[in-house]
This record gives structure tokens, sequence and C-alpha cells, in this order.
């Protein structure tokens, strides 16, 4: 039932945000001093225009994690309407086209997950203590299983 609600809770924000993922931790310090590692951010993803100044989550063609940087540069092509963006960590030296798969400038709009509506600091340690530490999250599976074995309800 719980694990049933969650889904559906899930998926009802992915509708509400327009965002494959409405709820993201941060796991870097690149975003810093705005932005700490273990931050929540929350996404939306409207047709809007991306602009300069926005923090957006994108993902790169060849990685799984998504990454949390400020849009630095917007480039609109005149022939196709088509936006590409530029990005860069708030706490890194140079822009992020080393970060970018092999070749590639620019993120196109299908790389962006969703821009930073806002965010609750700290919350997300307990997702990266469970990634970095596996047998924390081992235990707590195994105490809430102990849990639902030994419930009288």
């Amino acid at each position: 039932m719980i694990v049933t609600s969650a889904l559906i809770i899930w998926k009802a924000l992915m509708c509400v945000t327009g965002s494959e993922s409405p709820v993201v931790v941060v796991l870097s310090g690149s975003m810093e001093p705005g932005f700490k590692r273990g931050d929540i951010l929350f996404l939306h993803m409207s047709k809007d225009p991306i602009r300069a100044g926005e923090i957006v989550v994108f993902n790169v063609d060849g990685r799984e994690i998504p990454i949390v940087h400020r849009v630095i540069k917007v480039h609109e092509r005149k022939d196709t309407g088509e936006v590409n963006v530029l990005t860069k960590g708030d706490n890194n030296f140079g822009d992020d086209r080393l970060l970018y798969a092999q070749g590639q400038l620019w993120l196109q709009r299908h790389h962006i997950m969703g821009r930073a509506v806002g965010f609750l600091p700290y919350v997300g340690w307990v997702t990266i203590i469970m990634t970095e530490k596996p047998i924390i999250k081992y235990i707590l599976i195994g105490a809430l299983g102990l849990l639902v074995i030994t419930s009288k309800d």
C-alpha cells in the first residue's frame, strides 16, 4: 500500500511539473554556495524558453546521473528556431563542454530534465549516505522488514 501510494504521488508530480524527475538530490559541490551537496531540488519543465541564469538539471548521453548547473549561454538557431544552451557549475572554473558527450558543444532541449524552482537544504543526505554506504541501506531495509513481520495489524 505504501509503495503504491508513493508511486502514485511520484507519477502525479511528473504530470504536474512536466519533468521526468520532479525531485533530484545535489550530489557534488559544483553549485556552491547556492546549492550544497545533499540539497533536494524541485524541478518544473514548461514550454517557456530556457534563459541564461536559470538553474537546470540535465542528462548527458552516456551518463546515468543527471547534472545540476546554471545556463550561461543560450544559442537560438535562426533556420530551425531550435534553442541550444551551454551550462556551468557556479563553483567550477570553466563551462561544461568537457562533461558533455564527445564532440557535443551545446545541450538541446531534450537533454534538459527541468528547471530548479525550489529546494530543501540537507534533506538529500539520506539518499547520499545510503548510496555511498550500502550497509546502512541494508540495515534500514532489514529493520523495516522486521517491523512489518512483527506488527500485529
